[in-house]
């Protein structure tokens, strides 16, 4: 097997394993958001929330590897709107991110203290609430993946 095939194959294997890592991440988060968490619960949201980032940066670099080096050539994205609505897509699902994950870090000040963190039913539901938006953009990310893939939306 010719190495530029297997070098494509595994980019695009990192690139969908990450993405499946990024929404099963999320779906952990979803079920265990709560008001006022035990320490074991916010300690295992924090650990969640970290492996999420990461898959998202490996989301993102494998992602910008294949339309550099080893996609269909940069042109096929470029030139695309879909490439370009997968792109904000995902970039808006990355910015809301910033206030669970903000709220995490709080929480490790009393999670140092051998505390729990205080959680109010208002902020439980508004992370809820953001990771469910989080997750319904992840989720159309695949469909606009396979359009892209038969062509819809390139010029001509």
């Amino acid at each position: 097997m010719p190495q530029e095939i297997l070098s494509r194959a595994g980019m695009a294997y990192a690139h969908e394993l990450s993405f499946m890592v990024c929404f099963a991440a999320l779906t952990a988060e979803r079920l265990m958001i709560r008001p006022n968490p035990d320490q074991g619960t916010a300690t295992k949201l924090i650990i969640t929330d970290v492996i999420y980032g990461l898959a998202a940066l490996i989301l993102l670099g494998s992602g910008i590897l294949r339309v550099l080096y080893f996609g269909q050539g940069s042109e096929f994205y470029t030139e695309n709107p879909l490439f370009w609505w997968k792109v904000g897509l995902y970039l808006s699902a990355g910015a809301l991110s910033l206030y669970p994950t903000i709220t995490y870090i709080l929480w490790a000040i009393p999670l140092r203290k051998g505390e729990a963190p205080s959680v109010s039913e208002g902020t439980a539901g508004r992370i809820g609430w953001i990771i469910n938006i989080e997750l319904l953009a992840f989720g159309s990310l695949p469909f606009m993946a396979s359009l892209m893939a038969r062509g819809v939306g390139l010029p001509g």
